[in-house]
């Protein structure tokens, strides 16, 4: 078991949901070991890991976090239902794919967006990510089709408030975030889906998402206490989208990383633990819930999440606000569920809501997972400088700025990935 130093928390229930930012005010805490099976035996070897341990881990965080999500769906189908293989001036193909969960064409269903470079051999590798503005909010492209769904509002370029972003006013206003022309440069394939095909964001979201159109729950049920919350919903999309890439003769279904921000970085992390087909598993700035370790109490935390936002996760979350100590797991673990692939954890300066040191300690603690897998996981102590990138088959970085993702975030992806699928790409 792994102790960490640091004061006693207040015990009453009011000063727990008090927000610390006080490294001098993390409570002292041991961390569960992710190496010490439920019996109390240790994991002696890969294969002990690999048939018990990792199941064991994975069963824990579907039981107590983010609740268990259906396979998938016997009558899927895809649809491709645009493509212009001379996108963006030329330099790429864009596809967009229809995916039908139920395969009815008025059933529930998602839209993925692709963009593979042109001039690249095929396959190419891809990276797959949910996007908060829709399709069309990550590049202003007049042929991306704007979504129908749910938005929430935001605003436009000019700064003007759009109360549906799915106008041509919301076009490109989430592209700060989607460097589209930087990943195809680097002979990557891009796709992303609207979150909101999925389940929109908000609490009574899940009424008109995949939850009610796939789950048991009707409009006045309540769900089972280990059902999959917004989170589990999001990240069975993703591998819906994986399914759809072992299909596509221009991806290459073995080199896909899927990467999320914020709420999106929690779910790349459970998509990636659930469905070992990612090939990379990113997470930026995912904070409580996601890379951060719950037990320092620093940020966001449990109780705080769960109040902000009781959809995400499932009901049993819920008994461990202000009782971090008896979650039986933490941030390592969600993060050594990747293992032994390649998964890379970034924080910001300014986001102390996610707790970059705590981000950083679950990388350090998953490391003995890595390396009894024969993997080199992160290789430092200490938490490194800002924009100083840190790790190996485990990466790390701490931007310089505020909660977001940004040119620096994507360079350091697309290195990482470089690296690990064995590309000579030149940044």
């Amino acid at each position: 078991m792994l102790l960490l130093a640091g004061s006693v928390w207040p015990a009453s229930a009011a000063d727990q949901r008090a927000v610390n930012y006080d490294e001098a005010k993390v409570p002292a805490y041991t961390l569960p070991d992710p190496l010490v099976m439920n019996d109390g035996t240790t994991v002696a070897d890969a294969a002990a890991w690999r048939e018990k341990r990792r199941s064991e881990v994975l069963e824990l965080y579907r039981t107590h976090v983010f609740g268990r999500s259906p396979g998938r769906p016997a009558g899927m189908t895809f649809k491709i239902t645009s493509c212009d293989r001379q996108a963006l001036g030329g330099k790429a193909m864009r596809k967009e794919v229809a995916v039908f969960f139920t395969g009815k064409q008025d059933g529930p269903s998602m839209s993925i967006l692709i963009y593979l470079p042109n001039g690249a051999a095929k396959p190419v590798p891809a990276f797959v990510g949910l996007n908060f503005g829709g399709n069309h909010a990550i590049n202003s492209d007049p042929g991306i089709t704007l979504s129908t769904r749910w938005m929430r509002p935001g605003r436009a370029k000019d700064g003007s408030v759009v109360d549906n972003r799915a106008t041509e006013k919301g076009r490109g206003t989430e592209a700060r975030r989607w460097p589209v022309d930087m990943i195809l440069a680097r002979g990557y394939a891009l796709a992303t889906i609207y979150y909101g095909d999925l389940e929109p964001g908000h609490a009574e979201g899940w009424k008109t998402g995949i939850r009610a159109a796939l789950g048991d729950a009707g409009a006045n049920t309540q769900f089972a206490p280990d059902a999959w919350g917004a989170i589990g919903a999001w990240a069975w999309g993703l591998s819906r989208a994986m399914d759809y890439f072992e299909t596509d003769g221009d991806i290459d279904a073995k080199r896909v990383a899927v990467m999320g921000h914020s709420r999106l970085g929690k779910t790349a992390l459970w998509a990636g633990a659930q469905d070992e087909r990612f090939a990379i598993v990113i997470s930026n700035n995912s904070g409580e819930g996601g890379a951060a370790i719950t037990r320092r109490c620093f940020g966001e935390t449990i109780t705080i999440i769960n109040t902000a936002f009781p959809h995400w996760f499932c009901a049993n979350f819920k008994k461990y606000n202000g009782r971090e100590n008896d979650l039986p797991v933490d941030a390592h673990m969600l993060v050594a569920l990747a293992a032994p692939r390649p998964v890379y954890v970034a924080s910001a300066t300014e986001d102390q809501w996610a707790d970059p040191r705590g981000e950083f300690l679950a990388c350090k603690h998953a490391d003995p997972v890595y390396r009894l897998l024969g993997k080199d996981g992160l290789g430092v102590e200490q938490m490194p400088p800002p924009d100083q990138p840190v790790g190996k088959t485990i990466g790390y970085h701490c931007r310089t700025g505020k909660h977001d993702v940004t040119d620096y975030d994507w360079r350091q992806y697309l290195a990482f990935a470089d690296r690990h699928f064995g590309r000579n790409n030149s940044p």
